[in-house]
């Protein structure tokens, strides 16, 4: 459903629809806004690869730490905004295997995720009749999708061309409809640019904005150098660029090692990450020790009798019993069962290039 934009002041409240990461950035967005009286809601995506959302929910707490939280809807709570949460996982692949723009340092195709998320956003605009979209994003902060040559491409690209607000760097970008129709006033806007985050820090504390993530951190597993390795990996090893969530979710947790091409490794680094990898055995063989602490360990692939004994070795090495001549290891697979004794491997006889 389209939803035309009068050309003279709406009635009622002006109501702008922000992408909300929960980072600093969209966090500031949302107050410059309802500085002027603005209403706002924001969406926040999931794609998969988020990093806090899973990686700090799979591992163990440091004593005294807060619960792991997500941060969108953290943010969303302070600020006092509705947060739409939309899953776009399944379309998402084709961004993340074939990117008309193509990656940027690691496997991160943040240009075409940038517009690939202003159009969803733009659809959720349509159909709720809001009245612009709005972000977070600075100028120079991001070498893809954040120069001034390619900001404007985003939301011409997303067919949103004119409607998408960027408060934070609002007065050095040409205005938008929004400032041109005089809803938004673009003087009370800011005119950040590049990497540098004092700005943002010194209006966090004006606004009295003082719970946020580290300014800079990233969000996106695809920005990882280790990540991308392991899904590259996945992808030469299947002979296919495609994934599923169980693929990705397992790629953020514990060791991985690929002994052989055929098959691989992914062993549980503490409890937590035991307690995880559990949850994906279907499929896959899973291996550890019944009589000793250590890891709980994943084995992909075909693997032969010789194949299995060697993985046993790998994940005994992790284990409580790496000093031992010999550890009595379990397998299962598929249901059916088997106890191997095998001697550790120890450290210097696993080579560097297994580790992915």
């Amino acid at each position: 459903m389209t939803i035309a934009i009068p050309d003279h002041p709406p009635e009622g409240p002006i109501r702008a629809l922000g992408l909300l990461s929960g980072g600093l950035d969209s966090t500031l967005a949302v107050r410059l806004l309802q500085e002027q009286g603005i209403h706002v809601e924001c969406v926040n995506f999931f794609t998969g690869f988020c990093v806090q959302s899973h990686t700090a929910a799979i591992r163990n707490p440091k004593p005294g730490a807060p619960p792991p939280r997500h941060d969108a809807l953290h943010a969303a709570q302070a600020l006092g905004v509705k947060l739409h949460m939309v899953d776009i996982s399944e379309p998402y692949v084709e961004i993340v295997t074939n990117p008309r723009y193509g990656y940027g340092k690691n496997l991160n195709p943040c240009l075409d995720c940038k517009i690939f998320m202003v159009r969803k956003a733009w659809e959720l605009k349509q159909e709720l009749g809001f009245h612009f979209l709005f972000s977070g994003e600075v100028v120079g902060q991001r070498p893809m999708s954040q120069r001034k040559d390619t900001m404007p491409k985003v939301p011409r690209e997303a067919g949103a061309e004119g409607w998408l607000l960027r408060p934070l760097s609002a007065r050095i970008l040409p205005p938008t409809e929004p400032e041109r129709r005089g809803w938004v006033d673009r003087s009370r806007l800011m005119d950040f640019s590049g990497r540098n985050r004092k700005p943002q820090m010194a209006l966090a504390e004006q606004f009295g904005i003082v719970d946020y993530p580290t300014p800079a951190g990233g969000c996106c597993f695809l920005t990882d150098e280790n990540y991308s390795r392991r899904l590259q990996d996945l992808w030469q090893h299947r002979g296919e660029k495609r994934y599923t969530l169980d693929d990705i979710f397992l790629l953020k947790a514990g060791r991985h090692l690929r002994p052989a091409p055929h098959f691989k490794l992914i062993v549980g680094r503490d409890a937590s990450e035991n307690n995880f990898l559990a949850g994906f055995r279907q499929g896959r063989t899973a291996i550890r020790a019944p009589n000793l602490p250590g890891p709980l360990a994943l084995l992909e692939g075909s693997a032969d009798d010789a194949d299995l004994e060697l993985a046993c070795r790998i994940v005994a090495r992790f284990g409580k019993g790496r000093n031992r001549s010999e550890v009595e290891m379990d397998t299962e697979t598929a249901g059916a069962s088997r106890r191997l004794r095998v001697r550790p491997l120890a450290a210097e006889d696993i080579p560097p290039d297994w580790y992915l």
